[in-house]
Formats: structure tokens, sequence, C-alpha cells
């Protein structure tokens, strides 16, 4: 993969805006928190950092993945809709442009949007320290777990360490994912190419094929916030 891979906001937003709309969905229709509480909402919390527990998708092209993904889903014994085959979304972003906020934030929307889902979240650093073989640990049934998950968050993916056993297990995941067409969330602070050399040449050319591409750009929020802070402490 290259650096302009990576689609522009603005094109993959109107592309996927142009489907939904072809479906009869509107994109432009914000998910807010409901009036009366979501059972499925309120257990999720629980597995939300606190940092992300009010997140929500408001990326267009974010937004519009989760509608797609909602719309897709298989109706369930009580007619809520599952998580079904769909696209993947790769979100690429440099530091503290709410890559982590807008995966976060999906996975409310969905929840939101009455989908009965089971998810996981990890960061890429996590998973390899997880799976990590060591006494008593069935790595190997965690790792089927993962790839068999309806909906699967890898956070930073390309931030931890990589060797050849990193690059044999992200293989595996992702081709498992792949092949299932089961749709999975990917943040990663790299450029495409960085990416690409840092995972491998497989796991990148299935990562390019099944997944939309979002950039995220703009300054580092959190230092942004942090800037902000400091300037009305000294004011005070």
């Amino acid at each position: 993969m290259r650096d302009n891979d990576a689609q522009p906001i603005g094109g993959i937003a109107r592309r996927l805006a142009s489907i939904l709309t072809a479906r009869g969905i509107d994109p432009t229709v914000p998910l807010t928190d409901p009036m009366e509480p979501i059972p499925a909402l309120q257990a999720a919390q629980d597995r939300i950092p606190a940092r992300y527990q009010v997140a929500v998708a408001d990326h267009p092209a974010v937004a519009a993945w989760v509608r797609g993904i909602a719309r897709a889903g298989r109706p369930g014994p009580e007619g809520a809709p599952g998580i079904a085959q769909g696209r993947s979304l790769l979100i690429v972003g440099t530091t503290g442009t709410g890559k982590t906020h807008q995966a976060y934030g999906a996975v409310r929307s969905l929840l939101l949007a009455g989908v009965r889902l089971r998810w996981k979240a990890t960061t890429a650093a996590d998973l390899y320290a997880e799976l990590r073989p060591r006494p008593g640990h069935d790595g190997e049934r965690e790792l089927m777990d993962l790839a068999r998950c309806p909906l699967l968050i890898i956070d930073d993916l390309g931030a931890a360490k990589n060797s050849e056993w990193t690059e044999e297990i992200t293989m595996r995941l992702v081709n498992r994912r792949y092949n299932e067409m089961l749709p999975t969330l990917v943040t990663t602070n790299l450029g495409m190419a960085d990416l690409c050399a840092h995972i491998g040449d497989r796991v990148a050319s299935r990562l390019s094929e099944m997944s939309d591409k979002v950039i995220l750009d703009g300054p580092d929020r959190r230092r942004a916030l942090a800037a902000e802070r400091r300037r009305i402490a000294a004011t005070a």
C-alpha cells in the first residue's frame, strides 16, 4: 500500500453517503443517546474505557460505516439486527486526532441503532502480550475467539514492536476475518507505506481490500486540551 491509497475524508464520506441514500438511509441524521436507557449500551459501558464512555462517531465516514453495518445486520429472534458480514474500517491519523474516540463511538452508535452486538476491543500491544505463549494459557483458543468475533477493534496497529511471531499472529487473525468477511475496525498512526513495512505485505494487502479507509487530520487534540487547561489556569 502507498500513502495515497488511503482516501481523503470527503471522498469516502461521499461514496458511503451515496450508498446509504440509495438504501433509504439518511446519512446526515446523527445517532444520539436516547431518553430511555438501552440495556445493551449500559452493559457495554463497563467494557468501554472511562475516557470513551460518551464517545460519539461524529465523523461523517465513520457514521456512514456504522449505518451500513447496522443496515446489513441479520434479524434476530426478537427482530433486532445482529452483525453480519460487512466492510471493515481502517482509521488512519497522527497521534491525538481522535482515532480511538471514533472507534468506541462506532460501537456505541451500533448499540444505539439497536444492533445485537458481540464485540471485542484490544490494542495491538495488548493483543500480542495476551497471546504470547506461557504456561497454563491457551493462546490458540483466544486467537480463534478474536478471529470469530462479529466485531473486533484493533487499536494502534503498528505501534507494538514487530517480529516474525507478531507478523504471523497478525496474518492469521486478519486472514481469518478477511475470509469470513467479518467487520474489523482498525486504527493506526502510521502512514500506509510504513504500516505495510511493519505488518507485512500479505496483511496489508488484505486490509486494503477488506477496509474502507479514512484519514483523520488536524492537530493533536490531547496537547491542545492540555494547552487550554494551562491557559485557563494562568488566567484564573
